[in-house]
């Protein structure tokens, strides 16, 4: 017998040499040959193999349920059509070699597949055996990502994969924003690939696992201790388990007796515990305390009737199979029992589509093992790939719900529950789903609804956490180590009114290190640290290079005056600004007196043209529309136009002799006595600070002037100024000048370009500010061109960073950031606070919207009263009288005259018109029926022409 051969061969050589003889075995690339043994198509028995660990807690439940589901199947003839199933069970123990033994063993007895392994570890080594002999593995159970691999094909799992348990407690971390977590985990295959999918699923939400803490497989309570100790002294206190249902009891038993299940510590488990809460036995009260507050994952199996009926028979089949003790039930064993009835579905549309158990010897296993190995008598599964297709192809309704494959071989919509340990039990609090992330209802119920992962739909009932706290712990505190943060700080030459070195000492004082001390002081926890000078103190240093120096490990933090650029957050993170300051030119200043014309400074020369024609203009629209009525704006022309000067001008004092007798006229006079109201309040004001503010200036107006020039910059040396001037504004390098200390700044700016000095200075705000307070012969000129703060430097993902940003806005709220800025900044001002440089010249564009209401009243003004002159016209003028004179000159000279008489004189004439209209008419009446039609034209020419006359 095969076996009883092995076991004497094998303590002959080392297990290396075994293992490598079997993968020689197993992948020399040798197409297969041999004697063929065929069965019938539809045999009365198959043989299918079970590998579980008999000894294990989810081993004996899963047994139970693969039995039942055998028998179940074996008890309906509709499912394989009268074939039986024949399962083989045989007990790996959790060994790899037993593993391959019992692989070995079952291929020598024609098997169609194996349920199991359950165990990942030997899931990774029975696999390559089902590659070569093309065997399917159905494991419920080895929830290792990696099995998933195109390395094995013949790998079916037909539960949930880790990559979804880990993609789960990385949402739940990124939920509760979290940044970083430690990884307790068992180092095999199981283990370090699970953790190594956590770690992706963190990268993808910017978080990570600071420190993993591998136990070897076999670890002891004092391998567990030592491994906890080294955990304890890390800042993380968020703890994701991921091991085998023993060790993690073991482990939070170690944890409470080192005061690690306590106030300020997260433990999440993955579905190991959950597995121990359904089907284990009842937790002692000391192990219930060990897990108190615990979170943990189970998966979701919605309800049904199927799993109903199920778990109602659960108690009787742990009776039929003669478990002693108490033997709950677990997803685990739903998933082994739909496991079997998968694969009876997939045997029987195998024999539907004419597939044969049929299996072919190698004969290179003879050759290999002409001695007594006996390794020939393993065969070759010729239907393998047609089973192992239809098992993906199956789509069916277990008692674990709706069941199928996607074509990345992974179960369809994977879900978990998320479980909290409380008291003497566990409540849910929420559920996860690869569909909708996070939520508080099943993921079922989702299904029909467009599916959203947005942050504001991701939700979970409350927690109690460890220390039976409701408050979400903050997740992090300082190592435990002793070892003090590392602070560089700026040691400047200038403006040491922000930070500067106490001399004699190795202390530090200024604006910028009171705000740090006085934020720091308001963290709810304390936080140990040293400050480093980082300069010599006689040069400004280069805050650039202090950044570059947290990534690289030299320092833990760094404050000062560090100005947020963009250059700089992309290697550390930045708390929130304390204070606000961009990029400014400062330059010399003159002062500017006023002169004999300062009173046509306020406007512009375009402005003053504009405002003088539209005076004109709203005379002249005046003057139109009173002509007809009013006696003051009638007369000889010379009259007139004096008139329409007179009366455009005095609208100025609004003391205007005429009176406006017109509707039109009126309106049009009243808007513009509005526009000039403004007009003259602008020039006013405009003029009384032309005279009385002291005015200074300078050639330089603003950055776009500088840039302009060839002339010489100063910047402050160790600034980002520099670059910013060179790679942002293309400013030439040698026009650039370094200076250290703000005497340097008022000796280059007094020199100027002509004796080796500078033309302006480009620094940041706050400096210039405190420059400035005391040397008012220089001014800021233009706008501020960046927008920057100034704020404390952490390592990237650093959670120090976002508590001090928070401690930063309350010194904002509560007002004492502003008594620090005072304390520090606000000294003696310069007396010249009401100095201004160049006052403002009103421009024309700040009026325009009032001259062109202006212009469009006097437009429409004047539309609407020529219509109406014209139809006048045309009712006292009919064509029969003017077509005497029908020529263009005639008829524009005869409206015109119309069009400069008096109203009144020709409504008279028009009365005195229409009595000889009346007279005219009578006399047709009186003549006779034969009188001439040329008598009465006659009559009517006498008439007209006597009209024109007495015109």
């Amino acid at each position: 017998m095969f076996l009883s051969r092995l076991h004497i061969f094998v303590p002959k050589f080392t297990m290396r040499l075994f293992w490598t003889l079997i993968l020689i075995v197993l992948y020399n690339g040798y197409s297969s040959k041999g004697v063929n043994s065929t069965l019938s198509a539809r045999p009365k028995v198959v043989n299918i193999g079970c590998m579980l660990s008999f000894n294990t807690l989810v081993g004996k439940i899963t047994k139970i349920a693969v039995e039942a589901a055998v028998e179940d199947i074996n008890a309906n003839p509709d499912v394989l059509g009268g074939t039986k199933l024949n399962m083989i069970a045989l007990d790996s123990n959790a060994s790899g070699f037993l593993g391959i033994v019992e692989a070995i063993h079952f291929m020598e007895t024609d098997t169609m597949a194996i349920v199991g392994p359950q165990s990942s570890v030997i899931a990774h080594v029975v696999s390559n055996i089902a590659n070569e002999l093309q065997v399917p593995l159905l494991s419920f159970a080895a929830t290792d990502p990696s099995l998933s691999s195109l390395q094995y094909p013949f790998f079916v799992r037909t539960s949930p994969s880790d990559k979804f348990q880990m993609e789960a407690i990385a949402e739940m971390v990124e939920y509760y924003e979290w940044r970083e977590v430690i990884a307790i985990y068992i180092d095999d295959d199981f283990g370090r690939n699970g953790i190594a999918a956590l770690a992706d699923q963190l990268a993808k939400r910017r978080c990570s696992i600071s420190y993993k803490a591998a136990m070897k497989p076999g670890a002891t309570l004092d391998d567990a201790r030592d491994v906890l100790v080294q955990v304890a002294l890390r800042e993380s206190r968020i703890m994701v388990v991921h091991t085998y249902p023993t060790k993690g009891l073991e482990i939070f038993s170690m944890a409470r007796y080192l005061g690690m299940i306590d106030k300020g510590y997260v433990w999440i488990a993955t579905n190991w515990l959950s597995t121990i809460l359904d089907a284990g036995s009842p937790l002692s009260s000391d192990e219930k305390e060990n897990l108190e507050g615990a979170i943990t994952l189970r998966i979701h199996t919605p309800g049904s009737e199927l799993k109903q009926r199920f778990v109602s028979q659960w108690s009787n089949l742990t009776r039929k199979a003669g478990v002693t003790g108490s033997s709950g039930m677990s997803t685990y064993a739903l998933y082994a029992y739909d496991t079997v009835w998968l694969l009876a579905r997939a045997i029987n549309e195998f024999f539907n589509q004419g597939g044969n158990v049929s299996f072919s010897k190698d004969p290179r296993l003879s050759e290999l093992n002409s001695g007594s190995m006996n390794l020939d008598s393993m065969s070759i599964f010729n239907g393998g790939k047609l089973l192992r297709d239809n098992i993906f192809k199956v789509n069916m309704t277990g008692v674990t719900g709706p069941f199928s494959f996607t074509s990345n071989k992974e179960l369809f919509r994977p879900t978990f529950e998320v479980i909290n340990v409380v008291g003497t039990g566990f409540r849910k609090v929420g559920y996860w789903s690869e569909y909708s992330g996070l939520s508080i209802v099943p993921p079922e119920t989702l299904y029909s609804k467009p599916a959203n992962r947005s942050s504001s739909n991701q939700q979970l009932h409350s927690i109690i956490w460890p220390g039976q706290i409701t408050e979400k712990p903050r997740g992090w505190v300082f190592p435990n180590n002793g070892r003090q943060l590392k602070i560089g700080v700026p040691n400047r030459a200038s403006f040491r009114e922000f930070v500067g070195k106490v001399p004699g000492a190795d202390s530090f004082r200024g604006y910028c290190i009171e705000v740090f001390t006085t934020a720091i002081d308001l963290l709810p926890y304390a936080v140990p640290y040293k400050l480093v000078a980082f300069g010599d103190g006689h040069n400004n240093p280069d805050d650039t290079e202090l950044i570059r120096l947290i990534t690289a490990g030299v320092y833990d933090a760094a404050i000062g005056d560090i100005a947020i650029t963009t250059n700089r957050t992309k290697m550390v993170d930045f708390t929130q600004p304390y204070i606000e300051s961009g990029l400014v030119v400062v330059a010399p200043v003159k002062e500017q007196n006023s002169n004999a014309w300062a009173f046509l400074s306020p406007f512009t020369p375009r402005m003053w043209c504009v405002t003088g024609v539209f005076f004109l203009i709203v005379g002249t629209v005046i003057w139109i529309l009173e002509h007809r009525l009013n006696d003051d704006f009638r007369g000889p022309p010379s009259k007139q136009i004096v008139t329409v000067l007179w009366f455009s001008f005095s609208t100025l004092f609004t003391a205007q002799r005429e009176n406006t007798v017109s509707t039109f006229g009126r309106i049009v006079l009243l808007i513009w006595l509005f526009v000039v109201l403004i007009i003259n309040s602008s020039y006013t004001a405009s003029l009384t600070s032309i005279l009385t503010v002291q005015k200074l200036s300078s050639p330089i107006t603003g950055i776009e002037s500088l840039v302009n020039t060839k002339e010489p910059i100063g910047y402050q040396l160790g600034s980002f100024a520099r670059n910013y001037l060179i790679q942002e504004l293309r400013i030439d390098e040698s026009r650039l000048v370094p200076l250290n200390l703000p005497e340097d700044y008022a000796k280059a700016l007094k020199d100027g370009p002509s004796r080796g000095g500078v033309a302006a200075v480009v620094d940041e705000r706050a400096y210039m500010e405190l420059f400035l307070s005391t040397r008012c012969q220089f001014s800021i000129l233009g706008q501020e061109f960046t927008k920057n703060g100034w704020g404390f430097a952490f390592p990237r993902d650093s959670p120090l960073a976002v508590d001090m940003s928070t401690a930063i806005l309350k010194l904002s709220e509560n007002g004492e950031l502003q008594r620090i800025h005072d304390k520090w900044l606000s000294g003696i001002a310069c007396t010249s606070q009401n100095t201004k440089l160049e006052v403002d010249r009103l421009q024309l564009k700040s009026f325009s919207g009032l001259f062109f209401l202006c212009g469009l009243a006097c437009f429409l003004a004047l539309l609407i009263y020529f219509v109406m002159l014209a139809c006048q016209y045309c009712q006292y003028y009919p064509n029969s009288e003017v077509a005497s004179d029908s020529s263009r000159s005639g008829r524009l000279q005869t409206f015109l005259s119309f069009a400069d008489e008096k109203e009144e004189s020709v409504r008279s004439r028009s009365k005195q018109r229409q009595l000889e209209v009346t007279s005219i008419r009578s006399i047709d009446q009186d003549a006779s029926v034969n009188g001439s039609r040329n008598d009465r034209s006659d009559i009517y020419s006498n008439r007209v022409v006597s009209f024109g006359e007495s015109v």
